[in-house]
């Protein structure tokens, strides 16, 4: 009740409310169309525009998809999230939000969806290009600049996709089975610091389900963390078409659901309200929230620019790009290039250069830079370029072999390589971390004729580096945006000196990664038996040797850390530039708790800081602590803890690479110890990467669910299109078959982008989501009927699904008719 009362009295709009229907205010809970939400003339509330853009605007102006079939609108494409994070820098993270809300602005768009900060559990989750890191300090910090940079336009981010959708197969279906800790600590931390620091004014809850209830319906994670322990008073909308109890969502607080549903919804809530279900103070309170938002966004675009500057925005893609850029490999110091070193340009990514992610972020850039066209000022000779390779995987010994020609006449080898764009995508996890085979049978070909090769590589994640020794040099550009191109040749040259930093760690191979045996979940759910062991807590704690670490990356000079000074508040240090050149450091300060009393990691993110210092000059910085520092989750107390103990203070220049330690003693929070060490052996081990299933079920407090489909139950809403391979319908399976025969034959045939398709917007796609994706062109009575066919009954289907169009068809009549009628009254 008390929460209750809360929340009435900070309804800001009840007047207006008050002047509404149900049925509009019922109406105002889902789109109006694809990407726009519902407006309410009478009463002067505007519809809003919601825009696709983490790293650019996708504002579609004719055809909408949530796929990226259609093109958008030109905008500038800046590097992915994936790459920023490589930076390290909050305030680029903010200028780049700035400038994604410059553009926003002259696009009129409202709420620009973005940034997506979900953690990369597992290298093969076919988005980890469009998130920042497997930290979740970093990602949330990075996330709360763009969030400041882009509503400082007064319009507003959207944080996605809250929570723990960390896998791309089944996402929309999938339950993820996590404890309470791991879920506060991993996953929600990074949301947590978007929300109070970035002070978001929206968030996107995610399509999975999270420990048995869909995450939109999530009372626990939408109400008491989001909304009462977190204080967040803005908008939640569903990812498209991610809304599966529509009334179960409007209680747990989601205020809007996209894209429309043509009133289907709308019904549901009007008649929940009516048969006394909920309350409709329950929708009051969704509506004022929607309407703050639809009023808050509305003032900038009275008097808004028409155009930004192209030239401008590019120039800062490339600034960002050129921070970002990471510096792996630089064996007898062959970078940067020296002036009149004759090049020979090797690899399809040179010429047709992989500079964005695939799927819904898919940017439309207002120019696009390539190298071939940037060596005549850059004191560099170019001898000449060839392909060497097909760019999806296809062995072409012509191509092969005019590279190996043109490389022996060259002093050093530029190899461009590479993941494509149908490798990486929205809607599909990686099948590997594989670079394709025909990009390293080029490599050794490259390496036996002239093995001064400096590779480039290009892709959104992390891959396996078995060709590592053939090449000595390499520089990783992720997805460095449409200045990408630029910013890579002007590190090659020395113009700019490399500062980015690993915001991953890359595995010597897949079968070392903590969740390697539990990824993806491919039926009905996913354990997170790894717990809080992800990415670099797995590998430091368990002494595991990785190819990279995280926050690694090299610069052309060197530094020196000394003098570390500890209070309770702050850690003080110095760092020299020691070597000839300026550039920018990125110092990691990195927390320990020698107890073992509560298993933890070896050690923790806890704060960062880049500084740039010119060769020979000292700086002192100081890396304050705040309340994440010390703070671990308490499963008994059920809220934040101290542990009184000794923690060390350590920091480096990667999490592998220590400069100096610390100790301190932290007084405690007094809390009783949550776990019983004896249940949990594995965990206090931190082997955690094989957990047995008994262990698990003892650290998340019960039995786990059967992971695997009820095969002998009919299918319904939530199951999906690929579970017809064993429904009772014989035309459900055959259709199952044809699709799966589509798919392969093609990728058979060359056409991969069009195979993913299949398997991105049907294969795994609920049934449920047909009715929400389709925007009442197809309807839940409807969908009834295509069930029935589906679970045997094909005829009686069929003859429902015609009976129920008929019925909207009718509807459809009376509702256009009342409104012709309205309107001339």
């Amino acid at each position: 009740m008390r929460i209750k009362q809360k929340e009435e009295s900070k309804m800001k709009y009840k007047d207006l409310i008050g002047k509404m229907t149900l049925e509009e205010k019922a109406s105002f809970m889902s789109g109006k169309d694809f990407w726009q939400t519902q407006n309410i003339e009478r009463l002067g509330i505007r519809s809003m525009f919601l825009s696709d853009g983490p790293h650019g605007i996708r504002k579609q102006a004719e055809a909408a998809d949530h796929l990226g079939l259609n093109a958008s609108i030109p905008a500038t494409c800046f590097p992915t999230a994936a790459t920023i994070a490589n930076s390290w820098s909050v305030e680029l993270g903010e200028q780049i939000g700035d400038y994604l809300g410059k553009e926003a602005v002259v696009q009129k768009v409202d709420v620009l969806l973005g940034p997506g900060i979900n953690m990369k559990r597992n290298p093969l989750c076919g988005r980890n290009f469009e998130y920042f890191s497997e930290d979740p300090y970093l990602a949330g910090k990075m996330a709360a600049g763009y969030i400041r940079g882009i509503q400082s336009h007064g319009i507003a981010a959207c944080v996605k996709h809250f929570a723990v959708n960390n896998q791309e197969e089944r996402r929309m279906s999938i339950d993820t089975i996590v404890d309470e800790r791991t879920l506060r600590e991993i996953y929600l931390t990074a949301f947590e610091i978007a929300i109070k620091e970035g002070k978001t004014k929206t968030v996107m809850s995610s399509y999975n389900q999270l420990n048995g209830s869909y995450t939109n319906e999530n009372i626990h994670l939408m109400k008491e963390i989001l909304r009462d322990e977190w204080d967040f008073d803005g908008v939640v909308v569903t990812d498209w078409g991610g809304s599966n109890d529509r009334v179960a969502g409007l209680v747990a607080g989601n205020e809007l659901e996209m894209p429309t549903t043509a009133g289907e919804t709308n019904e549901e809530i009007i008649q929940a309200i009516q048969s006394g279900k909920i309350k409709e103070d329950v929708l009051d309170e969704c509506v004022d929230r929607l309407l703050e938002l639809i009023f808050a966004t509305e003032e900038v675009h009275t008097n808004s620019q028409q155009e930004f500057d192209m030239e401008e925005h590019h120039k800062v893609a490339q600034r960002a790009a050129e921070e970002s850029i990471v510096l792996l490999k630089n064996e007898g110091n062959i970078l940067p290039l020296n002036k009149g070193v004759k090049v020979a340009v090797i690899g399809d990514f040179a010429k047709e250069p992989r500079y964005q992610g695939a799927g819904s972020s898919i940017v439309n850039p207002t120019k696009l830079d390539n190298v071939l066209d940037g060596f005549d000022q850059s004191g560099i000779i170019n001898i000449g370029y060839e392909p060497g390779f097909e760019r999806y995987g296809k062995k072409n010994t012509t191509k092969m072999d005019k590279a190996c020609t043109l490389a022996k006449e060259s002093d050093v080898v530029l190899f461009y390589m590479g993941l494509d764009e149908v490798t990486e995508a929205e809607g599909l996890d990686r099948p590997s971390l594989k670079i394709p085979d025909n990009q390293i049978q080029l490599l050794n070909s490259l390496y036996k004729v002239n093995p001064n090769i400096v590779a480039i590589l290009s892709c959104g994640s992390v891959v396996e580096m078995p060709w590592l020794d053939k090449v000595k040099g390499l520089v990783h550009g992720y997805l460095a945006g449409q200045a990408g191109a630029s910013a890579i040749l002007r590190v090659l040259t020395g113009e700019v000196n490399p500062s980015g930093k690993l915001a991953e760690t890359y595995p010597l191979q897949y079968e070392d990664t903590p969740s390697y045996h539990h990824f993806p979940g491919k039926e009905v759910s996913v354990e997170y038996r790894e717990s809080i062991y992800i990415g670099y807590r797995y590998y430091d704690t368990t002494n595991k040797d990785v190819l990279f670490p995280f926050g690694y990356g090299l610069s052309y000079t060197t530094f020196e850390y000394s003098d570390i000074q500890v209070t309770k508040d702050e850690v003080t240090f110095k760092l020299t530039n020691t070597g000839n050149v300026a550039g920018m450091e990125i110092a990691q300060l990195y927390v320990g708790c020698k107890s073992d009393d509560i298993f933890r990691a070896k050690k923790e993110l806890k704060g960062f800081a880049k500084v740039f210092i010119n060769a020979g000059e000292t700086k002192t910085l100081t890396i304050a602590f705040d309340d994440k520092t010390f703070r671990y989750f308490n499963v008994k107390s059920n809220q934040w803890e101290i542990e009184e103990a000794e923690y060390e203070i350590i920091l480096g220049a990667s999490s592998a690479d220590i400069r100096l330690i610390d100790t301190i003693v932290v007084e405690g929070t007094g809390a009783p110890l949550p776990y019983d060490k004896d249940q949990l052996p594995t965990y206090y081990s931190g082997k955690a990467n094989d957990v047995a299933v008994e262990e698990f079920e003892s650290l998340i407090g019960y039995k786990v669910l059967v992971a695997k489909w009820d095969r002998s139950i009919p299918l319904g809403y939530n199951d999906t299109i690929a579970q017809c391979r064993y429904a009772k319908g014989g035309s459900a399976r055959l259709a199952y078959y044809v699709m799966v025969f589509a798919h392969w034959f093609l990728i058979k045939i060359g056409k991969r982008s069009t195979a993913n398709i299949i398997m991105m917007s049907v294969y795994h796609m609920p049934f449920r989501g047909i009715a929400r994706m389709t925007g009442g062109v197809l309807n839940m009575p409807m969908l009834d009927g295509i069930l029935m066919m589906v679970n045997s009954h094909f005829f009686k289907g069929l003859n429902h699904v015609l009976k129920e169009r008929s019925n909207k068809v009718k509807v459809a009549k009376v509702i256009k008719t009342k409104a012709v009628a309205t309107k001339e009254i």
